[in-house]
C-alpha cells in the first residue's frame, strides 16, 4: 500500500470516529420526559426548552462555550418544583456525553478552566476518568436566581457527574452575584469539557489510560 493510501484510510477513519461523536438519549419517568440530542465536534448551536427558563440559559453556556451542538427538550411536573426537571436533564446530558465518548479512545481526556465573570472567578477541573466523582465548592449566596432554586445546580452536576462517569471539581474563588458565580461555572464546565474530549492526534485512538481501560 502507498503512503498516500494510508493516509487517505487515516483521513477516513478520523472522519468515521468524528461522525460517531454523536448521541441522543431519552429518558421517560413518572415525572419528566426528557430528549438530549448533542454532537461533540459541533459549533456550539443550541435549542433548549426545559420549562426551566435558568436551566436553558445554563445549557445554552454549556453549547457555546463547548462548542457542543445540543438539543434538549423536557416536560415535567413543574407544578411541584424544578427539581425533577433539572435533575433528570443532568442525568440524561450525562448519558448522552457518555454515549458519545464511547471506549474514550483517542480523547485528551482530562480538562480544566479558569472562568471570571465581573466579580465572579470559578474554576473547573475534569476528568472522564469512568469513576464518578464531585467536589463542589459553590458558595452561592442566594436561594434563587429568579424562580431557579440556586440549590439545584449541585443536584444538576451530581446528576451528569454520575451518568457520564466524570471526576469533576468546581471551585469558587470569588464571587457575590449568585447568578453570575453559577454562569461562570458553567461556562468554566463547557471549556473544560471541551479540552478533554478533543481528539488527540498523539494517541492515535488509544486509551488515554496507562491501564488501557476507562
Amino acid at each position: 500500500m502507498q503512503i498516500s493510501d494510508r493516509s487517505i484510510l487515516n483521513s477516513q477513519s478520523q472522519e468515521q470516529q468524528l461522525d460517531a461523536r454523536k448521541a441522543s438519549v431519552s429518558r421517560t419517568t413518572g415525572e419528566t420526559d426528557v430528549q438530549v440530542s448533542l454532537n461533540l465536534d459541533g459549533t456550539g448551536a443550541c435549542t433548549a426548552a426545559t420549562g426551566v427558563p435558568f436551566l436553558d440559559h445554563m445549557l445554552h453556556q454549556i453549547a457555546s462555550h463547548g462548542l457542543i451542538d445540543l438539543e434538549v427538550r423536557a416536560t415535567g411536573d413543574w407544578e411541584i418544583d424544578d427539581h425533577h426537571t433539572n435533575e433528570d436533564v443532568g442525568i440524561t446530558l450525562g448519558q448522552a456525553l457518555a454515549k458519545a465518548l464511547g471506549d474514550r479512545k483517542g480523547i485528551v481526556r482530562f480538562g480544566h478552566f479558569l472562568a471570571p465573570l465581573d466579580e465572579a472567578l470559578v474554576q473547573v477541573a475534569l476528568d472522564f476518568s469512568g469513576r464518578p466523582h464531585l467536589s463542589y465548592g459553590l458558595a452561592i449566596p442566594t436561594q434563587r436566581v429568579g424562580t431557579y432554586d440556586t440549590q439545584l445546580v449541585r443536584e444538576f452536576f451530581v446528576a451528569v457527574v454520575n451518568h457520564s462517569q466524570m471526576t469533576l471539581h468546581i471551585r469558587q474563588l470569588d464571587g457575590i452575584n449568585s447568578h453570575h458565580i453559577i454562569e461562570a461555572t458553567f461556562k468554566a464546565f463547557a471549556r473544560a469539557v471541551r479540552m478533554a474530549v478533543e481528539v488527540d492526534p498523539r494517541r492515535a485512538g488509544t486509551i488515554p489510560s496507562s491501564k488501557g481501560v476507562l
